[in-house]
């Protein structure tokens, strides 16, 4: 709405009549630009995703330290309602705690009692899962002048009223009805919303967008990937990029998507974001090249959205190494210099260090085991293993596709100088589908989950295994580390009662010392935990909150053990002295029942059923059909179900619980091979389930 100048004049004067009364000089409460830039001097609140614009998830606040963290305790909780993984991050203002849930749900607390104060349902369609290939998770909210920012999971952002919940503005940030999905939280840099979107794994362009925090209009969007060259490019930076693609790459859009990681610095006004993998996976099937501005990370400059540099962690990316992986702003002692610095614990397994004013690389070693590369060379390009990118047949490449480290947040202790980070140690079969060919309704990365080649039996035989890992960014080398009991394991919080703080797939949320590791607490949420810890305080008391719900595509595919992890996900507060609990949560598994259902096949068409579903289905509902428990496990479906297969798979009868339409994508004597070997998958679960009475 514009105001005429005298309704301008009488709302001005106003607003000063108020302030006089109030007494001058008081603070504002509300989250400007003038708070965010000072958010590290807010020790009580939690404003933005990573604390403060610098993401280093480090806090002041000590009141829980080193010795009285034992006292640590349940203050209250909060049931999120769902089986689907929860990875936000909450924020919290004046008391106030905001967070979000599956379905990129919103909801706003009291922070100190736990009664909800209001939530908000985007009603985001549950058929649009089929576009999302890591679960239907949303990261958290951003705060800006009385609102809260939120993008959902089919492509909107919206703007609601902090106090009440009430939308505000709804826009849609991609095409709608289309493949792109957002799970990332948003960010504000000068009265802009910063979001960037999801979906390399589909026929997508990635982009970054910036709307008017008042308006919802658009005020610049940035392309990470080139488009069609028959066409104008949209900038010089883009037209430089084509020079690195080769094929016929935008016919499945080209990937690169902005899924997660993005940091402003104010200081040079320059928006960083990394970029996901390209599309398709392999060079052999998108062409040849490095591919920019695929696996990279870009900084922009943020009144327009040009480039203002970029640099490339996996140039031509053959192995799903996305560099959208937390950045982190530092000032670091570097050689007898203050270098301001960003910093990246990638997916491909090194550690960046990288000058943020100019994109120049400082240095990178590797933190995990990896066999795509023997290391980067002074340029900062990394020196490969051509066995890596063949695939003649198959090709075992650590780290794996799910990475050294992925979307979860790490934390930077200045009082240490360490970075404390997740890491899994595991290997990825990459395969490519014979013949591929570009489904523009369903994924292009031309991965053959369904290979059975003689890669397959090394791989099988391999194990993976996680740690917490202290890592000086600085002498580029661990300080510590914390082998887990579980391979995968949630964020970081890094704190100035010497503490580090990370939730576990086992269900534990853990206090480290941070200066050498040691266990000093725990507590056992009875699922895991995959969202980071926060602190904030309230009236002089700290609390720890974090999200429990484990989900993923490490539970979608069911790579052991992640069944044992899910259960019903919970927002959970902590204070010194709580004594709060939580309701038993144990899962059960329950014998697999003979189907009654019958369904004429052979050998060879329950194996062509086989490698349908694996690379159809299995993405939801689990490798060899057996789920990781946040979808329905089909081995267990009743007679009514089987009778209305095909309804369900093409006519989408389902839609509404999450399960979409595959018309367009497979046939109906191809969804007959599919039911054909999920059902001798539950006669062959159920033989052997007998066995064990």
């Amino acid at each position: 709405m514009r105001l005429n100048f005298s309704r301008r004049w009488i709302v001005a004067c106003a607003a000063i009549s108020i302030l006089a009364m109030a007494g001058c000089g008081r603070k504002s409460s509300e989250v400007d630009d003038a708070a965010l830039r000072a958010a590290d001097g807010d020790s009580a609140n939690w404003i933005t995703y990573g604390r403060t614009y610098s993401e280093q998830r480090f806090s002041p606040l000590k009141q829980i330290d080193e010795q009285s963290v034992g006292k640590l305790g349940l203050l209250w909780s909060y049931d999120l309602g769902t089986l689907r993984g929860v990875e936000a991050t909450p924020l919290v203002k004046d008391g106030v705690l905001y967070t979000t849930s599956a379905w990129s749900i919103v909801y706003a607390f009291d922070a100190k009692s736990g009664k909800l104060l209001w939530s908000y349902d985007p009603m985001v369609p549950k058929d649009h899962a089929k576009y999302v290939c890591c679960d239907v998770v949303n990261r958290g909210v951003a705060l800006y002048k009385g609102r809260v920012y939120v993008a959902t999971l089919d492509g909107r952002l919206v703007a609601l009223d902090a106090k009440t919940g009430a939308p505000i503005w709804d826009v849609q940030t991609t095409p709608k009805d289309s493949s792109y999905a957002i799970t990332a939280a948003p960010r504000i840099a000068k009265g802009r919303v910063l979001i960037g979107n999801a979906g390399a794994e589909y026929p997508v362009r990635g982009y970054v967008s910036a709307y008017d925090a008042e308006s919802g209009n658009l005020a610049w969007r940035t392309y990470t990937v080139p488009g069609d060259p028959g066409k104008p490019f949209e900038s010089e930076a883009l037209k430089r990029a084509a020079a690195t693609w080769s094929g016929e790459w935008w016919k499945a859009g080209g990937g690169g998507t902005a899924w997660e990681s993005m940091v402003y610095d104010p200081e040079l006004d320059l928006v960083m974001f990394g970029t996901g993998n390209a599309s398709p996976w392999y060079d052999v099937l998108r062409g040849k090249g490095d591919s920019l501005y695929a696996a990279s990370i870009v900084a922009l400059h943020a009144d327009t959205g040009e480039q203002a540099w970029y640099y490339q962690t996996s140039p031509g990316d053959n192995w799903d190494y996305d560099a959208t992986q937390p950045l982190m702003l530092a000032t670091l002692s570097i050689d007898g210099a203050q270098r301001r610095v960003v910093m990246q614990a990638n997916k491909n397994g090194f550690f960046y260090v990288i000058d943020r004013e100019n994109g120049k690389f400082i240095s990178a070693r590797p933190f995990a085991p990896v066999n795509w590369a023997t290391g980067i060379d002074p340029n900062g390009r990394p020196i490969e293993n051509p066995a890596a990118r063949q695939l003649k047949d198959a090709a075992l490449v650590k780290p794996s596709a799910e990475g050294a480290h992925n979307w979860n947040p790490i934390s930077y202790n200045p009082m240490t100088g360490l970075v404390y980070l997740a890491v899994l140690e595991d290997t990825s079969l990459h395969a490519i589908i014979p013949h591929w060919k570009i489904n523009l309704h369903d994924q292009t990365t031309g991965s053959d989950r369904a290979y059975r080649g003689p890669a397959r039996d090394a791989y099988l035989k391999m194990k993976s295994s996680g740690r917490l890992l202290a890592w000086d960014p600085v002498a580029q080398k661990e300080a510590w580390h914390v082998d887990l009991p579980d391979p995968k394991s949630g964020g970081t919080l890094a704190t100035a009662g010497n503490l580090v703080f990370q939730g576990r797939a086992d269900g534990k949320l853990s206090a480290y010392r941070a200066t050498d590791g040691k266990l000093l607490w725990d507590f056992d949420a009875g699922v895991g935990i995959a969202a980071p810890p926060m602190t904030f305080s309230v009236d002089g008391t700290q609390y720890i909150a974090v999200e429990s719900g484990w989900g993923g595509p490490q539970v979608l595919s069911n790579r052991p053990p992640g069944k044992g992890h899910v259960g019903p996900a919970k927002l959970l507060v902590f204070a010194l002295g709580g004594t709060a609990t939580l309701p038993p949560y144990q899962h059960v598994d329950r014998p697999v029942p003979m189907p009654t259902f019958k369904l004429a096949a052979s050998k060879a068409e329950i194996e062509e059923g086989r490698k349908l579903f694996a690379n159809t289905c299995a993405r939801c509902h689990g490798g060899e059909a057996v789920s990781g428990g946040s979808v329905p496990d089909l081995r267990y479906v009743s007679t009514p179900t089987h009778e209305m297969f095909e309804e369900i798979v093409l006519g989408g009868a389902r839609r509404e619980f999450g399960m979409p339409s595959f018309t367009g994508d497979i046939t109906p004597p191809q969804v007959r091979l599919i039911h054909a070997y999920i059902l001798d998958r539950a006669r062959e679960s159920a033989q052997a389930d007998a066995k064990k009475k």
